[in-house]
């Protein structure tokens, strides 16, 4: 059954790649960007040669640019369960609503099937993906660890080209390879519910050292819980190490739902912003971010190359079990086969430079 004979007004318009990399960028700063911007997020999440190649003039090209207005990226986590949706919902409302252009990049779960995003939060934020003022992006994590998606730094890149000046990224969940977010981001909100017990220990172990507020919502269904909680994650918060930038972590009551306590996170933010702003804290997390960047991309690429590497060698010659079964050891094996690896990475590349 064709489409059309499901729905006869149905247009097919297949996805179709950008010229260039400058003409996109030319798009992002156009009327039109926040379709480009859609299509250059989903050219960074590629994992086609064509697109990966594309992608990286992108992101050339965009660090090139400096943005209109100074910028402000907050990274949100929280235990799963505790509203991140709906709190960045009414919270974006806020921060639409005092003149800022926000975008929300809303890590989702990956499909291990199909690799997609599970949750699609930007159907959960039906009233702010209306606003005017906001775009908002679920990315799948592709199996990427730190809780955001392994294009997530280039994608708050280009959300600043395209003139958003509040990006908000949610990550996955909470855990302790969520402290990623907090090394791509100016600040780093945690989310905290009433009655957490186990969870909030985790919480402690984890990442509360890395927090820059914290919030515990839910107190309009559970207040004295709240209040408990709150008390406990300060006691935990006299328990880190002393912050290099001497900030004071605050611990705020919410309520997400109702919209309490939602102005006094926006203002304390803001207060947190024009301190780091003052004393050059922000000119230095931003620069020690591009080191990350750096060592990430590397990583990325390495990680990559060496895992087509060994599709190609199990496929072709099962290479990887012949060299198992002549040595005794997996670590003997492990340096034949990165040996062989380095070889063939050098072989391309002068086949490439030639």
């Amino acid at each position: 059954m064709s489409s059309k004979s499901i729905n006869p007004n149905l247009k097919h318009q297949p996805a179709q790649r950008p010229v260039s990399a400058a003409s996109l960028i030319t798009e992002l700063q156009s009327p039109s960007h926040r379709r480009a911007l859609g299509r250059a997020i989903t050219l960074l999440e590629s994992t086609q040669p064509e697109d990966r190649r594309l992608a990286d003039e992108l992101v050339n090209l965009a660090l090139q640019h400096e943005p209109a207005s100074p910028t402000f990226r907050l990274g949100i986590s929280g235990t799963p369960g505790v509203g991140k949706s709906t709190f960045i919902e009414h919270f974006g409302l806020e921060v639409a609503n005092a003149g800022h252009r926000l975008a929300v990049l809303a890590i989702d779960p990956s499909s291990s099937l199909s690799g997609g995003s599970i949750l699609g939060d930007k159907t959960r934020m039906e009233e702010l993906t209306r606003h005017p003022n906001v775009f908002i992006r679920p990315s799948p994590t592709g199996g990427h660890l730190g809780g955001v998606g392994a294009a997530s730094r280039a994608a708050v890149l280009l959300c600043e080209v395209a003139g958003y000046d509040y990006i908000i990224v949610e990550t996955v969940g909470v855990g302790q390879a969520e402290w990623q977010v907090h090394s791509m981001t100016d600040a780093f909100l945690l989310l905290a519910q009433p009655g957490a017990g186990d969870d909030l220990q985790g919480i402690k172990r984890g990442i509360l050292e890395l927090a820059d507020l914290i919030a515990v919502n839910k107190t309009d269904r559970l207040p004295e819980a709240a209040k408990q909680t709150a008390l406990e994650l300060r006691r935990g918060l006299h328990l880190a190490p002393a912050r290099p930038d001497g900030w004071t972590v605050s611990v705020l009551n919410i309520s997400a739902l109702t919209g309490k306590g939602l102005t006094n996170i926006l203002e304390k933010l803001r207060e947190y912003a024009s301190k780091m702003e003052a004393t050059g804290y922000f000119r230095t997390r931003r620069a020690t971010q591009r080191v990350a960047w750096l060592k990430e991309h590397a990583e990325h690429r390495l990680l990559a190359d060496f895992r087509k590497f060994m599709n190609r060698e199990v496929r072709t010659t099962d290479e990887p079990g012949r060299i198992l079964d002549e040595h005794s050891s997996l670590s003997n094996t492990s340096g034949v086969i990165l040996a062989k690896f380095y070889q063939s990475k050098h072989i391309e590349n002068k086949n490439s430079e030639t």
